[in-house]
């Protein structure tokens, strides 16, 4: 009788031969050979309905038949399949955790048995012939990637794990709710970074080495948020950068002094603990000095005119417009006449004193001795000689622009001439 074949398992592997082919039927016992098409197969007789085979070489699609003494069987089909080719992946790397998805496009994916990335397997899709799914299973280093069907196994794709990003310093590490400062990131691991997030707001950033970053600082609320870099190797840690509230200047005391500068002014109002800076119009005070972050003293610069004064923090700089306290520059005084130029010891004459800058008058002296007096306008001062020992004394005249020059003023005894 005839040998029957009824199936044979499996049935395709690659060209190269090699496959272990389970051939299943009836009349086995004695059979001479098996044939892949016009080649035979080295095979053994397991038991009269089962042989085991190793498929030669080949291509395309042959006919697998035993033979018997004086008879072959029918032929069951076996195909040669050719091995996959990969071509390439994306993204051809990711964090050392594992779990990036990556598309492996290439030829021969039909039937894909595995998907590994170096030595561990990994889930994988077939989409198409042409493409597979897979995602990355946890690893370091450079791996190959290779794909398994039954026609063998691909060549190998790289993939490299790569460590995730470190954030290390930032430099500021605060800045104006308004945003816009460039912040200096310093770490390991920053090359190829596709993101820096302000908490979870993205900015912009140029990659300056692998240990440095620079970003724009994204606009924000008051508060403290979390710096962190994205790169392939995944999210770095967290930083903290803390957004300021923008100073205000509220008051300043005194609100005027001279064009030459160099007297202390009180300033208050608000978020004023980290001042770096006070400008009056355009110049810059001398002698910072916080006092609390309600208020600070500074030496006032010198200057004409009248000017917004300003207080800047690392929150940005206090607003100068509406409402905003001013300072005004004082002229210096100067006296050019009295009238009379003598009155008695015992005091009690009106002296007119005339000059410039006289409008703002604070006090009047004559010898050190304040005199009471009305400032009538710009030019002239009436005082009260307030008395003293006989002889002559200086009389001053003082305002927010300064002590004027001196004038001599003569003091009798006895009834002034």
């Amino acid at each position: 009788m005839a040998p029957v074949i009824s199936s044979i398992s499996p049935v395709q592997g690659p060209a190269a031969g090699g496959t272990a082919v389970t051939i299943t039927g009836t009349g086995f016992t004695g059979a001479t050979g098996v044939s892949f098409g016009s080649v035979s197969a080295p095979f053994t007789v397991v038991t009269s309905t089962k042989i085991t085979a190793t498929a030669p070489a080949g291509s395309g699609s042959v006919t697998v038949t035993v033979t018997a003494p004086g008879a072959t069987s029918n032929g069951a089909t076996y195909s040669y399949v050719t091995a996959p080719v990969i071509t390439s992946i994306s993204p051809a790397q990711g964090p050392t955790a594992g779990g990036t998805a990556v598309t492996i496009i290439g030829t021969g994916f039909t039937g894909a048995t595995g998907v590994v990335f170096g030595s561990v397997s990994a889930a994988f899709t077939v989409v198409s012939s042409t493409q597979i799914t897979a995602t990355a299973p946890a690893g370091s280093g450079a791996v190959s990637v290779t794909v398994t069907t039954s026609g063998g196994t691909s060549n190998g794709a790289t993939y490299s794990y790569v460590a995730a990003p470190v954030v290390s310093t930032l430099s500021p590490t605060q800045g104006p709710s308004t945003g816009g400062n460039t912040v200096t990131i310093t770490g390991t691991g920053l090359t190829g970074a596709t993101a820096v997030m302000f908490g979870s707001t993205p900015t912009a950033f140029t990659v300056v080495s692998a240990t440095q970053i620079t970003a724009t600082a994204p606009g924000a609320p008051v508060a403290p948020v979390a710096v962190t870099v994205v790169t392939a190797g995944g999210t770095s840690n967290g930083v903290l950068y803390y957004y300021l509230p923008l100073p205000t200047v509220a008051a300043v005391s005194p609100s005027m002094g001279p064009v030459a500068g160099g007297n202390t002014v009180t300033i208050t109002g608000t978020g004023l603990a980290l001042t770096t800076a006070v400008h009056f119009g355009s110049g810059a005070a001398t002698g910072v000095t916080v006092v609390s972050d309600n208020q600070i003293t500074v030496h006032a610069p010198s200057g004409t005119g009248t000017v917004a004064v300003t207080a800047s923090t690392p929150g940005g700089t206090s607003l100068a417009g509406l409402g905003i306290p001013y300072y005004t520059y004082v002229a210096l005084p100067a006296i050019s006449a009295l009238t009379p130029a003598q009155g008695p010891a015992n005091g009690g004459t009106a002296v007119t004193i005339t000059g410039s800058n006289l409008g703002l008058t604070q006090s009047v002296l004559f010898g050190g001795i304040a005199a009471p007096f009305v400032a009538v306008s710009d030019t002239e001062v009436v005082a009260t000689n307030p008395g003293g020992a006989a002889g002559s004394v200086a009389v001053t005249v003082i305002t927010p622009g300064g002590v004027s020059n001196m004038a001599t003023y003569q003091l009798l005894v006895g009834p002034s001439v």
